[in-house]
């Protein structure tokens, strides 16, 4: 069972990587005089499972095999602005259009600003 022990390891090991707390809480965005921080929520769950064994008769020889699968979820719950007012906690309700709709006149620099941090990060990644 060597073999599902290191996909089980290795698996876990790709998890603990990916979340952090930059996962849950995005990077700041400054808008317009407002600093925006996603929020986010997420989810995963995943299996492992294998096995081995010895042939008979005609069929002489050992074998092993392991496998694992999973699957992860992201949204995202809410968005902390800040701005000279002070601070506050917009939630996400109804997906992030809803949010980023709240926002109001700054929406098209929020959009810009949020595709260049996800063009950096594909670039990095």
């Amino acid at each position: 069972m060597e073999t599902v022990e290191n996909i089980t390891k290795t698996t876990i090991q790709e998890i603990e990587r990916v979340l952090n707390s930059r996962t849950i809480v995005g990077e700041p965005i400054n808008v317009d005089g407002r600093t925006l921080i996603p929020l986010i929520s997420i989810g995963f769950g995943f299996g492992a499972g294998g096995g081995s064994g010895k042939g008979e008769g005609n069929r002489k020889g050992e074998g092993e095999a392991g496998g694992t699968g999973g699957g992860a979820w992201i949204r995202p719950v809410a968005i902390v602005i800040s701005d000279k007012d002070g601070i506050k906690i917009e939630p996400v309700m109804g997906g992030f259009s809803a949010a980023l709709g709240k926002i109001g006149e700054s929406l098209p620099q929020l959009a810009e600003k949020i595709a260049e941090k996800m063009a950096e990060k594909k670039k990095e990644g």
